[in-house]
């Protein structure tokens, strides 16, 4: 599962990267988690950054119980799910990040969180689907869901899922709303761990409640026990 990614991208930056327009309150999130209002561009609206709740709103949330919480998709799950092909051709979107977290299981009650970013360290794109609903109060919620697929080889060291990460010419794939359904399940196939790199970062990412610049720092070893860093 991946359930934490960062995007600390300016505005300006995120326009230029995509060229869409980013909506006023957008702010960097170093430590982007489920039921957090994140920035997501939609196949059939590839003008505008929209904003939605990753998996569930925070008020949904309260009242499911974690495995209710679908925050990911598997890539080779979509092909045997009618629902997930209807969303493959009806509900895409883009999520912009420039990295992504997984935990390093090191002991039986210990694991190592690291972030994993693209070698030039630039914005990328990661693949998924969205969707709108009504809640108990008939309010519309609009939420995303991650589409994750097997791990290439750096990082099949510390998780055996990552984000179906895209590059620039299969995003034009993802949001071309001509594209066949072969064509998307074809872009979805893994991303060169040539292309990436990655290293340990404070295990304070686990808490979804802290969104600070140092989240995305590397960490000493020594650290990884729960100190905070000077820059916290």
């Amino acid at each position: 599962m991946i359930d934490r990614y960062s995007i600390t991208a300016s505005a300006l930056r995120i326009r230029e990267r995509f060229h869409v327009e980013v909506p006023d309150n957008y702010s960097p999130k170093y430590n982007a988690a489920p039921t957090h209002l994140l920035p997501v561009i939609q196949h059939d609206t590839p003008q505008g950054i929209s904003t939605f709740y990753w998996g569930t709103s925070p008020h949904w949330s309260n009242n499911k119980a974690l495995s209710d919480k679908i925050i990911n998709i598997q890539a080779e799950t979509i092909p045997d799910k009618g629902s997930l092909r209807k969303a493959l051709m009806k509900a895409r979107c883009l999520i912009p990040a420039d990295g992504f977290y997984a935990w390093k299981k090191i002991g039986k009650k210990t694991s190592v969180p690291y972030r994993f970013v693209t070698t030039d360290q630039e914005l990328f794109s990661m693949a998924g689907f969205w969707e709108e609903f009504e809640d108990e109060n008939g309010e519309s919620i609009c939420t995303f869901k991650l589409i994750t697929i097997p791990s290439n080889g750096i990082v099949a060291s510390v998780n055996d899922r990552m984000p179906a990460l895209l590059r620039p010419q299969d995003e034009h794939v993802w949001m071309n709303k001509d594209s066949s359904e072969l064509q998307l399940l074809d872009i979805l196939k893994g991303y060169a761990s040539a292309q990436m790199n990655y290293y340990p970062v404070t295990p304070h990412i686990s808490d979804a409640t802290i969104n600070l610049p140092s989240m995305v720092l590397p960490t000493q070893a020594a650290d990884q026990f729960g100190n905070l860093t000077l820059f916290d």
